[in-house]
């Protein structure tokens, strides 16, 4: 009997904490790589809320104080009908730093029929949306160059399925983005999975997210990818690769487990 009432004690606490994790908990994790500019990085929001317009996720960006914001895609989900809470949230945003963002695979794939707001969106806020184009700004004396990737949406689904999909090869980046220039360059590229191709290109630093960090974790081991890959690589944190870091964030929105929702703050 005991070991039942234990049992069913263990099921309580864990249903309690996974309710905690996704629906209260937002982590702060902290990279130092260098000095002079605080970038933070959010990704992977969805239909999550913290608060009401997320007012509490703002507040909490605007205590880090950033020089610079990155959102590296998937602000909303591709089913979603109201967009007028991403749109105060990046009004928010705005505020606070430079906003630049990028299209996540959900608003590759948002309906055709909400399409045309979407954009009227992105064309009212002040945020910079780069789909295959840069941008510069100069910041703490330092001038950074600031690229942008969409990519084909056959890398995140394709004939309806995960199979068979496309890759992204540094010929690919030329094509879309051009020769990579020289100086300090910041890529936003929402799928982590092609770091070798993005390091080849010739990024210092690459943002991504996607992954939701393997969604739940185990002893730190991300568990699946949203093409239902198990054990999916680059699923949150910081990878080296050559003269690039790659740097994931494990989002914020989707369900999840032992993997709280994250705003990321690097020092570079």
């Amino acid at each position: 009997m005991k070991y039942i009432i234990l049992i069913v004690i263990v099921i309580v606490l864990f249903v309690i904490y996974a309710l905690i994790e996704n629906f209260f908990l937002l982590m702060v994790r902290r990279e130092k790589l260098g000095n002079g500019i605080r970038i933070v990085h959010l990704s992977d929001l969805h239909r999550k809320r913290f608060g009401r317009n997320n007012i509490r996720l703002c507040e909490k960006v605007k205590e880090l104080s950033p020089d610079l914001i990155i959102f590296s895609g998937d602000l909303i989900t591709r089913y979603e009908q109201d967009l007028s809470c991403a749109e105060m949230t990046l009004k928010m945003l705005c505020k606070i730093a430079p906003v630049y963002m990028i299209y996540g695979n959900h608003e590759q794939s948002f309906s055709e029929t909400m399409r045309p707001e979407l954009e009227a969106m992105f064309e009212r806020s002040k945020v910079i949306l780069l789909r295959n184009e840069s941008s510069e700004i100069n910041i703490n004396g330092r001038h950074l160059k600031i690229y942008g990737l969409l990519e084909n949406y056959g890398v995140y689904k394709k004939n309806g399925g995960y199979r068979d999909l496309d890759v992204i090869k540094t010929a690919d980046l030329e094509k879309l983005l051009g020769k990579c220039p020289e100086g300090e360059v910041l890529l936003m590229a929402h799928n982590p999975f092609f770091a070798e191709a993005y390091a080849e290109w010739g990024a210092k630093y690459t943002f991504s997210g996607h992954v939701h960090g393997g969604a739940v974790r185990i002893f730190g081991i991300a568990m699946l990818s949203p093409e239902r890959k198990f054990f999916p690589k680059n699923s949150k944190g910081v990878y080296t690769y050559g003269n690039m870091k790659l740097l994931v964030s494990a989002g914020l929105g989707k369900l999840r487990l032992f993997d709280p929702p994250e705003i990321v703050v690097y020092e570079i």
